[in-house]
């Protein structure tokens, strides 16, 4: 669980998730990553610590976001499953069997929660709604709510896919991509009670050009002539034409070419379609150097 200032939630939030777990009766360990706290935080944790060895503490010397606390917790636990949740309590603990069950009942390798009923101010609902619709549609991920932090993994795909920066929204869609089965379940979501988002607009363009980042590595990582190549041609094509047009309106019309921007557009169309080709090949090039035959595939299940 990333905890960043929730001092007025973490005692409440690891009680419940202890009695889901012993209602249960899963063996479990709770690790908290502080992310850089400047309240009480930190010292609670350690107070639960000391009451229940099953309670642990990662604590960040600044913020380094989300995905870094993520990525810490992961590495510091040693379950077979992963559950995350946020720290505020809008996440419903007792929901936790749901997400697992689903995970078990449909052999899936993560589920992600779509919240209902959400208890947000409406900005912020439409906001969600307009990015899960565009992500679902451009990523080809049939998931209701990227943004939700409730979920459930099988470990292994957390040690598979790389997440950094802000891609932890996007941890089904790279999930996905190299082949782990991706679900969803709906689950309960409540007001904040304590404190305030840390997220603001600013997670809009982001958002935006982090799914930029996730649909080019998982789909032009290997082959970047792929992307770069197709633009290359379209825009010499492009500056062919335009060139061919007024080299015939010279030669058959004898029209003065000097002062038409035409001309100046289909030689700049052509000089950036080379430039897309050469960035192209040279993807291609470090992509060859830098290959690693374990990132090229994910396997499910080995005999010998």
């Amino acid at each position: 669980m990333p905890v960043l200032d929730e001092e007025a939630s973490v005692l409440e939030l690891a009680q419940r998730v202890i009695a889901v777990f012993e209602t249960l009766g899963r063996s479990f360990e709770i690790v908290f990553v502080d992310d850089g706290s400047r309240d009480a935080t930190p010292t609670l944790v350690r107070q639960l610590h000391a009451a229940d060895r099953r309670v642990k503490l990662v604590r960040f010397r600044r913020n380094f976001g989300k995905a870094a606390a993520l990525t810490a917790g992961v590495e510091h636990s040693r379950g077979a499953l992963i559950v995350t949740l946020d720290g505020d309590l809008q996440d419903v603990p007792e929901e936790i069997p749901h997400l697992l069950d689903t995970l078990e009942e449909q052999q899936l390798d993560l589920v992600s929660g779509w919240k209902q009923a959400r208890q947000d101010p409406f900005s912020k609902r439409w906001l969600s709604k307009l990015f899960n619709w565009v992500t679902r549609r451009l990523a080809q991920v049939e998931l209701h709510d990227f943004n939700c932090g409730f979920k459930v993994y099988r470990r292994e795909v957390l040690e598979q896919v790389s997440i950094y920066g802000e891609l932890h929204r996007y941890i089904p869609v790279l999930a996905s991509r190299r082949g782990f089965r991706v679900g969803e379940a709906r689950v309960a979501h409540e007001k904040r009670r304590h404190g305030s988002s840390k997220y603001g607009w600013d997670r809009v363009y982001k958002g935006f050009l982090d799914l930029l980042t996730v649909l080019f590595i998982t789909t032009y990582m290997r082959r970047p002539l792929h992307l770069f190549g197709v633009i290359g041609l379209a825009t010499i094509f492009l500056g062919s034409l335009i060139n061919g047009y007024l080299a015939i309106a010279w030669l058959v019309f004898d029209e003065a070419l000097s002062f038409r921007p035409l001309l100046q557009l289909g030689i700049l169309l052509m000089l950036l379609g080379v430039q897309f080709l050469t960035t192209g090949l040279l993807g291609e090039m470090l992509a060859h150097k830098n290959f690693r035959r374990s990132d090229s595939y994910s396997i499910r299940e080995h005999l010998e």
